[in-house]
């Protein structure tokens, strides 16, 4: 069913961005070149900044400025639910925090919240610093590397150690380390698809389909071998710490598991993979971050979860890819009337929003918004309120401070002791999904 959005008396029609397709919507515009179409979206947009647009049938309203998004994700917030783009993805990530609604999210959230405590996150960190610094005795001098490749293995192998604190993981962590990238690949394409096109054998619906119920099973079977084997009870990692929640059975643990993975992965990896690569262009802040870090941790020790907050220019710097290539599209629903400026939403309105194209507004972020500038963090005029990374609200990421300090250690740490140099004959292209990640960085690695 089509839900229209009704203005109030003499106030105009919502426009609709051009290009839609018979049957498609902007789908195929979507599809064809995802950035171009995001950050257009602000040009049709009317100074409420809104635009409407169509996937498949279904009309969807994006709102283009931040005042909107305050007001969806904040103001309105608990009058929206996830809607019908996370609904595609229930078949990964179940009734997880990232698909859940209403008192399950709230319940599920409550519980899950104190695992990702600053005391929590600092035990974390410990596996976060054998990795990064197990990725940097990896290599050797003049070895060339796909640094999106290394930083994904890193996030992917953190994230899962973190919740498989032995051997009882290890099959799930070999599962993860093929099947995620696979499933983070098709993500995106999966959910803003008509759903008309989810039962045709197309080749990203198979390989979707196959990795999730690869993925699914295997974490099943570590829950259950868990169970059996009473890890709860002589184990703190998250998993442990999950399956002692009296509230949450066999299958709610592996929704938050697996929502757990898809969306902690991915933003790390290609927040470090930007960032290497940015301060290989531009030097001068490479070096400011180089002379910080030995400064505050020197040469020898490992970084620490104490040396985070003290790494002042590397966090512009990772502020700054962020903001650059951070989450492409989501969408809400909304469970209630919604006024957004002079217009009211009906019950069942689908509302989505781009943080990529919301943080490269001019009228944000300055005249150079689209440029890597980590002094920018500096500028008084920049008001850092406006930049909402992890989203706001009730739903706002539960993993941000540890996803922070993953990436903010596993930089610190190659970067003092490697200098990385771009590879000849390639220039990284952004491809969409959860976030705007890399195709591929390779660079060559000499030591400092």
């Amino acid at each position: 069913m089509s839900v229209v959005a009704a203005q109030s008396a003499g106030s105009p029609p919502i426009p609709q961005a051009p290009g839609a397709m018979p049957l498609l919507g902007h789908a195929l515009a979507l599809y064809r070149d995802p950035f171009a179409f995001l950050l257009s979206l602000r040009d049709h947009a009317d100074d409420r900044g809104l635009v409407r647009i169509r996937l498949g049938w279904m009309p969807v309203y994006v709102v283009t400025t931040h005042e909107r998004l305050h007001e969806v994700l904040v103001r309105e917030g608990r009058k929206f639910e996830k809607g019908r783009f996370f609904q595609r993805l229930k078949g990964l990530a179940g009734e997880g925090l990232s698909t859940a609604d209403g008192e399950l999210h709230r319940r599920n959230r409550r519980l899950i919240q104190p695992m990702f405590s600053k005391e929590r996150i600092a035990g974390y960190s410990e596996i976060m610093s054998r990795n990064a610094r197990a990725l940097s005795d990896s290599w050797q001098p003049g070895q060339q590397v796909d640094i999106y490749e290394a930083a994904a293995s890193y996030a992917i192998d953190s994230i899962a150690m973190s919740l498989f604190g032995s051997e009882i993981g290890r099959p799930a962590v070999e599962t993860i380390r093929t099947e995620l990238p696979v499933l983070l690949d098709m993500l995106l394409k999966r959910a803003a698809s008509p759903k008309m096109l989810d039962r045709l054998p197309v080749r990203y619906n198979r390989i979707f389909d196959r990795a999730s119920q690869h993925l699914s099973g295997v974490i099943d079977e570590v829950i259950t071998t868990a169970r059996a084997t009473g890890h709860m009870d002589d184990h703190d990692d998250l998993l442990a710490q999950l399956l002692r929640e009296e509230d949450l059975d066999d299958v709610q643990v592996r929704d938050e598991v697996a929502t757990l993975l898809f969306a902690g992965a991915e933003t790390t990896a290609s927040t470090l993979a930007w960032a290497w690569h940015y301060l290989a262009q531009h030097p001068v802040f490479g070096e400011q971050v180089v002379a910080q870090v030995r400064e505050v941790v020197g040469d020898d020790r490992p970084v620490t979860i104490a040396d985070v907050p003290r790494l002042t220019v590397l966090r512009r710097v990772l502020d700054e890819v962020i903001r650059l290539h951070g989450v492409t599209l989501l969408m809400r629903r909304n469970t209630d009337p919604v006024a957004l400026g002079d217009t009211t939403l009906p019950p069942g309105t689908e509302v989505a929003f781009s943080l990529y194209a919301i943080h490269r507004d001019p009228s944000l972020f300055g005249p150079d918004a689209h440029r890597f500038n980590p002094d920018r963090w500096l500028d008084p005029e920049v008001d850092a309120r406006k930049f909402t990374p992890f989203g706001g609200g009730n739903r706002k990421c539960i993993g941000d401070q540890f996803a922070l300090a993953e990436a903010t250690i596993a930089a610190a740490e190659i970067l003092r002791v490697w200098q990385l140099t771009p590879a000849e004959g390639h220039t990284p292209q952004q491809v969409i999904s959860a976030v705007a990640r890399p195709d591929r960085i390779p660079m060559t690695v000499h030591r400092r």
